[in-house]
């Protein structure tokens, strides 16, 4: 369901109820300046329920086609629905309506004024239903729009985590690798100890050599 599309229907169906009003209201008064300055009203509203007629069938024709027929055919009913307001414009608007309006008084009496009535209020209720229809559907389109923004936020604060969890992650490694550099330096210092008591050892030991050698060599010398 197109959320433009339910913004113009439901300008629509609140103009489309205003007319009907104002047409009920305008067929009773006398021929004058007040009965003039109706019907330019009227005329004014009518021009911009044909702007909403427009932009619906745009919009209608823009959507999926799933959407779109459902859409087409509520347009259908809101032209019918329009072209019926214009013949009551028509009728109230052209030179001969005033007497037109008394004779039609005079000839149906209260059946007709009952009739108009039960028209109108069958539109208002109409409209109203259509209102209602589109409020509803609005109020869903709002609700999905909420979920799916907090559906956002959580991914949002669980890539955050993430993120945090990464990083963690990073400074322990960091901590290995200069432990592990502390341990290469410890064990290349400890080998050179080594190599160096080796050094050490063995000149030792190539001294007592020599030293005992040289004893004995004094020995069987002196003998």
């Amino acid at each position: 369901m197109s959320v433009v599309f339910e913004g113009y229907e439901r300008q629509y169906c609140e103009l489309s109820a205003n007319l009907s009003r104002k047409c009920s209201s305008t067929a009773l008064l006398p021929h004058g300046e007040q009965k003039q300055q109706k019907v330019s009203e009227i005329k004014a509203a009518l021009d911009d329920a044909d702007v909403l007629i427009r932009k619906m069938d745009l919009e209608a024709r823009s959507l999926q086609p799933s959407a779109k027929a459902m859409m087409l055919a509520k347009l259908r009913e809101y032209k019918s629905d329009l072209n019926k307001l214009k013949r009551e414009f028509k009728k109230i608007s052209s030179p001969n309506a005033d007497q037109a309006s008394r004779e039609e008084l005079l000839e149906s009496g209260m059946a007709d004024v009952h009739t108009a009535s039960t028209d109108q209020r069958e539109r208002m209720v109409m409209s109203v239903e259509r209102l209602s229809q589109s409020s509803d559907r609005i109020k869903e389109s709002r609700r999905t729009i909420l979920e799916t923004e907090e559906l956002g936020v959580s991914i949002l604060q669980d890539l955050h985590q993430q993120r945090e969890t990464l990083l963690h992650s990073h400074q322990k490694l960091h901590g290995v690798d200069d432990a592990i550099d502390k341990s290469k330096k410890v064990l290349t210092a400890m080998s050179r100890r080594m190599t160096k008591n080796k050094w050490m050892i063995g000149s030792v030991i190539g001294a007592l050599v020599i030293a005992v050698i040289f004893i004995l060599f004094y020995k069987f010398s002196h003998r």
